[in-house]
């Protein structure tokens, strides 16, 4: 029994805009989430049968599924209602099937295929296996390739890989059809909606104690399109209405350190070309 599984869901590759660049961010995260400090984790990546992907690491295995493409998989052919309920949808069917293939962990942690995580939140959740679980309130936001990090508060409303929760809450099925899909979606495809969920049900989730994630923008296999950080915190029209804001996030930002790169980018030292 490992004390943290990783779940890294893939989508089908008919949905990916290029699979190149998904299989280099994907082994990027791998190398992230294999730089843990404590060795009690596992991994599972969640793929379509036939999908190219890296040589993993020790400790990772591949749940592999036969789920459809998602016909509604970029924000502008959709309504944005219509949109995330299709992926919640999608990636809540994935991340159960890799639940139920490493149920017997103690936390599980969900995480997006081109993220990175902290090295020692494993070493964290040995130390507290009490605990209900964290939200990641405070990480980073990374431009694709670039050389800083800008420090994002709230970050668990804005990034998937943001939570990390004691498997029994989830209350999983014994089988996949044993559930339903509004289960499916709020419980395992919004990283949004479970957290207050848990909250109701007297289980609520502390915040982690440290910048536990790293999201990753700008890169062009992203179908959330989240522009870079030059125009998000300095080039959009509501920052540039209000300097102060510029001046702000100039104090939010850091240099991509060896530190860093140590703790989020992997043993591979942060060589993200």
């Amino acid at each position: 029994m490992s004390v943290v599984t990783f779940i890294i869901p893939v989508r089908h590759q008919d949905n990916a805009r290029d699979w190149g660049v998904l299989k280099r961010n994907l082994t990027q995260t791998v190398a992230s989430i294999a730089n843990q400090t404590n060795p009690d984790w596992r991994g599972v990546i969640v793929a379509n049968r036939g999908a190219d992907l890296p040589v993993l690491p020790e400790k990772f295995s591949v749940a592999w599924v036969d789920f459809p493409p998602n016909d509604i998989h970029e924000r502008g052919g959709a309504t944005e209602e219509d949109f995330l309920d299709s992926f919640r949808a999608d990636k809540g069917r994935r991340v159960l099937a890799g639940m139920l293939t490493a149920r017997d962990c103690r936390f599980f942690m969900i995480v997006d295929d081109d993220d990175f995580v902290s090295a020692r939140i494993t070493e964290y959740a040995a130390r507290h296996q009490n605990e209900n679980g964290w939200t990641i309130d405070k990480g980073y936001i990374w431009d694709d390739g670039g050389s800083i990090l800008l420090c994002r508060d709230q970050f668990n409303h804005y990034c998937g890989t943001s939570l990390i929760i004691r498997s029994d809450l989830y209350g999983l099925p014994s089988k996949a059809e044993d559930v339903s899909l509004p289960w499916i979606k709020d419980m395992l495809g919004s990283h949004v909606r479970i957290e207050s969920i848990l909250a109701e049900r007297g289980t609520p989730l502390n915040a982690l104690p440290f910048r536990g994630a790293v999201y990753r923008v700008a890169h062009k296999g992203s179908h959330s399109k989240a522009p870079s950080l030059i125009h998000m915190y300095f080039l959009n029209r509501n920052v540039l209405r209000k300097p102060i804001r510029i001046l702000k996030n100039l104090t939010k930002l850091r240099p991509l350190s060896a530190g860093y790169r140590k703790e989020f980018f992997g043993l591979s030292a942060g060589r993200t070309e």
